[in-house]
C-alpha cells in the first residue's frame, strides 16, 4: 500500500493549464493583428507592383505604336492599358474608366483587393 501513495501522478495540475492557456492567448493577442498588418501591407504592395507594370506597359505600347501603328494597341481610355499588359490583368483589380486623348498622358486609377488602390500612367495613342 505504501507504494501505490507515493506515486505521483503523471500530467499537468489545473494551474499549470491555465497558467498554458494564458500564455496561448497572450501570443495569440500579439500575433493576430501584426499577421493582418503583414497581409494588408502585401495587398498594397500587389497593387503597386501591378500599377507599375501598367506604366511600363503603357510605355512600351506607345513606343511601339508610335513606330508601326499595325502593332501593339491603342489607348483611348484608362482601361484599354490592361490588354498591353502581358498576361493580361489580374482577375481581382479593376482600372477606373477615363478618356485619353491622342498624345496626352493622364493618370489613372487601379483598385485591388481590399480596396487597395496605385495609379499608373496612360498615354493616348491611335
Amino acid at each position: 500500500m505504501e507504494g501505490i501513495m507515493n506515486k505521483r501522478a503523471l500530467g499537468f495540475t489545473f494551474v499549470e493549464l491555465i497558467i498554458l492557456l494564458a500564455i496561448i492567448a497572450l501570443l495569440a493577442v500579439v500575433a493576430i493583428p501584426k499577421y493582418y498588418k503583414s497581409s494588408t501591407s502585401s495587398q498594397t504592395s500587389a497593387t503597386n507592383a501591378i500599377a507599375s507594370a501598367l506604366t511600363a506597359a503603357n510605355t512600351s505600347n506607345y513606343s511601339i505604336r508610335s513606330v508601326n501603328t499595325s502593332l501593339g494597341t491603342s489607348v483611348s481610355n484608362c482601361t484599354d492599358v490592361a490588354t498591353a499588359l502581358q498576361g493580361g490583368l489580374p482577375s481581382d483589380y479593376t482600372i477606373t474608366s477615363a478618356a485619353v486623348s491622342v498624345g496626352q498622358t493622364v493618370t489613372c486609377t487601379l483598385t485591388g483587393p481590399n480596396s487597395t488602390t496605385a495609379t499608373f500612367s496612360a498615354t493616348g495613342i491611335s
